[in-house]
């Protein structure tokens, strides 16, 4: 337990009052001075709110799907890729030449952006989730001198403001209640100088003509966690026989996916195996239709957002899952 409250990482603060939080080995919790105690199961403090969590359903899926979009899992660099060009060069080459880059990575899943960071010699990684994807992520990459794990809210962060170099944010805030206070919230952990590296779901036509997937998902989001993923492995099971016949036909692909509800990447990802197609087909197919929020931006509506909060030398472009941008915080 004493490398999860190592010194090298920002102070765990108590989200109601700002107080540090101190370590009560004893009765496993953390706790300030005014009160406040959080558990800490398995090695995690669990600083959250009573009860559950509009990201269950995010949980059960990083449990079931631990290892799926893992680079060393996969033989590929799609997740070394992403993160690089989010990152930009000038990033990735502290990250590589140090000296240390203390890294908040909000919404870390099972850690497929986590092995990234961990594979440089200079993050050190301050993994955060909402739901119980804290579990496989340490199991994938337990808590040491350089990685730490945390189960909190990402709009009640337990953190000081401005205690780090980078924040990153992929793939979560479009799931968020309310994504402008989201990305304020990220903005407020970024030291003076540091960056905040986001992404999120765009406007897009096939979001909007995938008529299953918009039948199915108010149905299957309200499923019990297990239920969920066992009606999108149904569905999977079912519609991808389809999707593999047609793959290398584009035109009957593009218009299969609008009357199946599952996703696939046959063409988006092609140097996975079929064995590894199948997992990503169930994984995204299970995020798409059980996400609890599902927001859509524009790339303008990001850059004003980042603009406002006063970023500067900003990057906002299409790519990924949608629009990736990043955004330096004034160092006076």
């Amino acid at each position: 337990m004493s490398s999860t409250f190592d010194t090298t990482f920002p102070v765990l603060v108590c989200p109601v009052d700002a107080k540090a939080l101190e370590a009560h080995p004893e009765s496993s919790t953390v706790a300030c001075a005014a009160g406040h105690s959080y558990p800490v199961r398995d090695g995690i403090p669990r600083i959250l709110p009573d009860g559950d969590t509009y990201a269950d359903a995010f949980g059960e899926q990083w449990k079931q799907y631990r290892r799926t979009q893992l680079d060393s899992y996969t033989g590929t660099r799609y997740s070394a890729d992403r993160l690089r060009r989010c990152f930009g060069e000038e990033l990735w080459r502290r990250l590589h030449e140090g000296p240390a880059v203390q890294v908040l990575e909000a919404g870390c899943g099972a850690g497929r952006f986590t092995e990234v960071l961990l594979g440089t010699p200079g993050a050190v990684v301050t993994s955060t989730d909402l739901s119980s994807a804290v579990e496989p992520n340490q199991a994938n990459f337990p808590q040491s001198a350089r990685h730490r794990v945390v189960q909190c809210d990402i709009n009640r962060m337990p953190f000081a403001p401005g205690q780090f170099d980078v924040v990153m944010c992929l793939g979560v805030i479009q799931h968020t209640r309310d994504p402008e206070r989201t990305i304020a919230d990220l903005y407020r952990q970024v030291r003076p100088g540091g960056w905040l590296v986001i992404d999120h779901y765009r406007h897009a036509l096939s979001t909007y003509t995938k008529f299953t997937a918009i039948l199915l998902r108010p149905v299957l989001k309200r499923l019990p966690p297990a239920q969920g993923i066992a009606a999108t492995k149904a569905l999977t099971r079912w519609f991808f026989p389809l999707h593999r016949a047609v793959r290398r036909h584009k035109p009957l692909q593009m218009l299969l996916s609008r009357a199946s509800p599952i996703l696939t990447y046959f063409h988006a990802l092609p140097e996975l195996s079929d064995e590894h197609q199948y997992e990503w087909a169930e994984l995204d197919t299970h995020d798409s239709l059980t996400d609890w929020y599902k927001r859509l931006r524009s790339r303008r509506s990001i850059r004003r957002t980042l603009t406002a909060l006063g970023a500067q030398d900003l990057w906002v472009e299409r790519g990924g899952n949608g629009i990736e941008a990043r955004g330096r915080r004034p160092a006076a």
